[in-house]
């Protein structure tokens, strides 16, 4: 088996269509019904990914989805309904992954699952150094996935922690957003490049409430670039 994949999800014909296409690419594939028995579920099983529908009953999918996170660093991909650019950007401020709205293909869902998963965990798909990064006021450790802004432990999720990695390891230069996702998600990540601005923000709020300073710069047109001088 490649791993273990919940599939948090009310509709019966999507769950076993679901399923099926995730078992034939030998993916040990649970379901469930309702938001509750997915939060037990994922304590239970510790899967690799959670599927999660957003409109769930008992509990919605971005309840679930903020405790997840809030207990583990599982991959989350959600599924949606809703075309709404905010039902997505907040799914990904909760800490998902990735998203797909209904009515997808499942090969194509697939594909994302495989996406995922191919990303490294405390590095999502950032090569990992051996040294820690050291600025004026961030200090980097990839071997223990923890980041400080003066001297403060950042909470940040994986995805982020791998965002920051990556805009530090290039300090000074200027990332393109499509840099970004080729370098944090992978050269086969399906979304927009929207991701990439809501996990910056997200960094770069985390980063100044703990320095008070502004340590990554947007370049109007172009991407993203870490400054952090003395």
């Amino acid at each position: 088996m490649k791993g273990t994949i919940l599939v948090v999800e009310d509709e019966t014909s999507i769950r076993n269509i679901v399923r099926v296409y995730l078992e034939q690419e030998n993916y040990r594939v649970i379901c469930v019904d309702n938001g509750p028995d997915g939060l037990e579920l994922a304590r239970k099983h510790r899967p690799e990914l959670v599927i999660l529908d957003l409109n769930l009953p008992g509990m919605g999918g971005m309840e679930v989805a903020a405790r997840l996170r809030q207990e583990s660093d599982v991959y989350i991909l959600m599924l949606t309904a809703r075309t709404e650019e905010a039902d997505r950007v907040a799914g990904l401020r909760i800490g998902a992954d990735d998203y797909l709205t209904k009515p997808f293909s499942p090969n194509e869902l697939v594909a994302r699952v495989q996406a995922i998963l191919r990303r490294q965990r405390g590095g999502a798909g950032v090569s990992v150094a051996s040294n820690t990064l050291r600025f004026a006021h961030v200090e980097i450790d990839p071997d223990r996935h923890e980041a400080r802004a003066s001297g403060q432990l950042l909470d940040l999720t994986t995805t982020e922690f791998s965002v920051l990695l990556e805009l530090a390891r290039h300090a000074g230069r200027v990332l393109t957003r499509e840099q970004l996702i080729d370098r944090v998600w992978g050269h086969d990540f399906y979304g927009t490049d929207r991701v990439v601005d809501v996990y910056v923000g997200q960094v770069r709020r985390k980063l100044e409430q703990a320095s008070e300073q502004t340590l990554i710069q947007t370049v109007r047109g172009v991407g993203y670039k870490f400054v952090d001088k003395s």
